[in-house]
Formats: structure tokens, C-alpha cells, sequence
């Protein structure tokens, strides 16, 4: 194929992503609110608890086996260098730009963490479903380029929970560690004072508190003498392990898999399968149109994070493959030695954003970074796609 074959293989890909995710901007805007806060709360749970399980789930169990992670033992290693490249250049950006400490882990997390998942996902399909693609044929290609993304997919969500998440907990910390306790200490009160657990207190006077006087009318000044039981908590903790044992064990199984249930179980996932790659690009565009409406984070972050992922990992990642299949620890097959690059050249995963909402700290200035550095990857993926594809064919 000639390089302008290529790069319309690798253009086309790009075209659908982008026009998906501005039809998820434009159901996000307020005068729509289709897809508005609570209803991507929602969307968000369905894709991460139900649609991406099963396609992972389906796509590994079609091609992974013994042998075949005999081939894809690299992947996990893979992935594991654009983590330390991309923590070591966020590091030197830190340093360089004099971000400020509640964005440091914001940056580290862009530059180290990739979307491993969604996009490989999207991608990788619609390039084997291109006519005239690089990597044979379109059924072989669909398969194993699915099981590529699935595979990167999973490896990538445990890099992030494990290593991505606690980088951006430690820099967040300092800033959320006093509501944390205060709010800590408020559902606790409200714990110890729910009429459950007040009926299984000790029942007792109401004691006078040493620093009021007991004529005053006031019955905050009272305490009452409560004291859980440790022996009654824990019998009933073992009561209800008991009971549901007991309902575990009446469950007829077989019923359950019976060959009407269990096709209607190979229709519900075939069925959530499909739905994951469309609605995981609509939620992206909708999370994105949060990021216009800016925010101070200095430009010449969101600049070298941009140079980070779309200049330098890709750089390494061209090195890191063929210096692999040189050695012989990756075999000459063109789509997996695709997948590894790509690997190099995605956007900041999409999770950070998620991490930014769950510790409080650096939200807007996240979405700033998110619609840029996608908005570029349209051009950059582009690019890099075309350079790969021409490497490995």
C-alpha cells in the first residue's frame, strides 16, 4: 500500500470517532441536557459496570489462551514503559514549568496514563474494517484486533487504579485531608446515633456532662451511657453470613442454565457488547464540553503535556517495538506490533478525570487539558497511525 492509502486507512478512523463525539457535545449542551450531569453519572456506571466487562469479557474469551499468551506476554511490559516513560517526562515538565503542587499529580497522571481502553477499541476495528487495510483479512483482523484492544484495555485499567490513582491521592491529600476527616467524623455521629444502633445500647441514666450544670434545660447537655455489645454485633454479623448462605445454597442452578436461559444470557451480552464502542465515544464527547469553559491552568502545561504524549512517548515507542522484535520478544505480526505503538501515541485516559472528581481537586482544570490534548489527537493519532502502519507493513 502507498502512503496515501495509508493514510486514508488511518484518517477514516478518526473521522468517526471525532463525529460521534461532537454528537455527545452537542447532547450534553444545557439547552439539550440529554446527556447533562446526572444522566452521564449514569451512562458512566452502565459502561464501566455492564458494557465494558462484556466486551472484554467476550473478545478475551474468543482468542486468549495458553498459546496465545504465549505470543502476547510483551503487551503487559509494554504498557508498564509508557507509564515510567510518561511519569519520568511529567516529572521533568513539573519541574520545568513550575506547576503548581495541586496540579502535580494532574500532570503526572496525563502524561503517564493513556486511554488504553476506549480508544484502541475504536480505533483498531474500524482500521481493519477500512477496505484495503494493511493487516489481511477483515474477519481475522476484527477478532484478534479486538482481543489486542480488550487485553490493553484490562492491563491498563489496573496500571491506573494502582499507580495512577495513588500518585494523584498523595498530591490531592493536603488539600481534602481536613473535609475528609470532618466529614469522616460527621457520618460517624450519624452512625452511632441511628435508632438501630441506640436499641441495642445498654440501657442507662442520662449522665450530666462535667462542664454544664444539670439544671439547665437543655438536653444537649445530657450523654447517654452507650456501649455496643461485641459479642451480640458479632453473632449477628454471623447470623446474617449464615442466612445467606442458606439462600445461596436453595438457588436451583440448573435451572438457571437451562438452553433457554443461557441463550438469553449469549443475547444480553452480544447485545451489550455492541453497545459499549458507540456509547463510550458519546460519553467522551460529553465529558470533554466541560472543558469549554476554561480554566487558569497555564498554557505551557497543557503544551508540554501535548509534546509529552504526541512527540516524545511516540518517539520511544517506535524504539521500545523494534528493538523487541529484533530481539525476538515480539513475533512479526503486523496488527499486534501495531496495537504496541498505538499504545504510545493515545490520549490521557479519560479515568483521570474521574479521579479528579473523587478527590475534589484540580476538576476544571482537568477538563481543560481533556479537550485539548483530544482535540490534537485527531490530528496527532492521524499521523502516528499512518507512520505505524507504513513501519509494519
Amino acid at each position: 500500500m502507498g502512503v496515501l492509502d495509508l493514510f486514508i486507512a488511518a484518517l477514516m478512523p478518526v473521522l468517526k470517532v471525532l463525529l460521534i463525539t461532537a454528537v455527545g457535545s452537542f447532547l450534553a449542551i444545557d439547552r439539550l441536557d440529554i446527556l447533562g450531569v446526572d444522566a452521564r453519572k449514569h451512562l458512566n456506571n452502565v459502561v464501566f459496570f455492564v458494557f465494558n466487562p462484556a466486551l472484554v469479557g467476550s473478545n478475551l474469551a474468543k482468542y486468549i489462551s495458553l498459546n496465545s499468551m504465549g505470543i502476547l506476554w510483551f503487551m503487559p511490559f509494554n504498557i508498564l514503559f509508557t507509564f515510567i516513560i510518561g511519569s519520568v517526562l511529567g516529572w521533568l515538565l513539573i519541574r520545568s514549568t513550575r506547576a503548581p503542587h495541586d496540579l502535580r499529580g494532574l500532570v503526572l497522571g496525563c502524561c503517564s496514563a493513556g486511554n488504553l481502553g476506549n480508544m484502541p477499541l475504536i480505533i483498531i476495528p474500524a482500521v481493519c474494517k477500512e477496505r484495503g487495510g494493511p493487516f489481511g483479512d477483515v474477519d481475522v483482523c476484527y477478532t484478534h484486533g479486538l482481543a489486542y484492544a480488550s487485553l490493553s484495555m484490562a492491563i491498563g485499567a489496573l496500571y491506573m487504579w494502582s499507580y495512577v490513582y495513588n500518585i494523584m491521592r498523595i498530591y490531592s491529600s493536603k488539600d481534602c485531608e481536613v473535609p475528609k476527616l470532618d466529614a469522616f467524623a460527621k457520618v460517624a455521629k450519624s452512625l452511632r446515633e441511628t435508632p438501630e444502633n441506640l436499641s441495642k445500647c445498654f440501657t442507662g441514666p442520662l449522665l450530666p456532662l462535667q462542664d454544664h450544670s444539670p439544671n439547665e434545660d437543655n438536653m444537649d447537655h445530657f450523654e447517654l451511657d452507650c456501649k455496643m455489645s461485641e459479642q451480640k454485633a458479632e453473632g449477628s454479623f454471623l447470623e446474617k453470613i449464615k442466612q445467606g448462605l442458606q439462600v445461596f445454597t436453595k438457588i436451583n442452578f440448573s435451572r438457571l442454565f437451562a438452553p433457554s436461559t443461557s441463550g438469553a444470557y449469549s443475547l444480553l451480552l452480544c447485545v451489550c457488547r455492541e453497545a459499549a464502542i458507540p456509547t463510550v465515544t458519546l460519553v467522551v464527547g460529553a465529558n470533554l464540553l466541560k472543558g469549554l469553559k476554561g480554566s487558569e491552568v497555564q498554557r505551557s502545561v497543557i503544551i508540554g503535556i501535548i509534546v509529552v504524549r504526541y512527540i516524545v512517548l511516540p518517539i520511544f515507542g517506535v524504539v521500545i517495538v523494534k528493538s523487541a522484535v529484533h530481539l525476538g520478544l515480539v513475533q512479526s505480526d503486523p496488527l499486534y506490533q501495531f496495537v504496541l505503538m498505538l499504545q504510545f501515541a493515545l490520549p490521557p485516559a479519560m479515568n483521570i478525570g474521574t479521579m479528579t472528581q473523587l478527590f475534589g481537586a484540580g476538576e476544571s482544570e482537568c477538563s481543560v487539558i481533556l479537550l485539548w490534548t483530544y482535540a490534537v489527537a485527531s490530528i496527532s493519532l492521524t499521523l502516528w497511525s499512518t507512520l505505524f502502519m507504513w513501519l509494519v507493513a
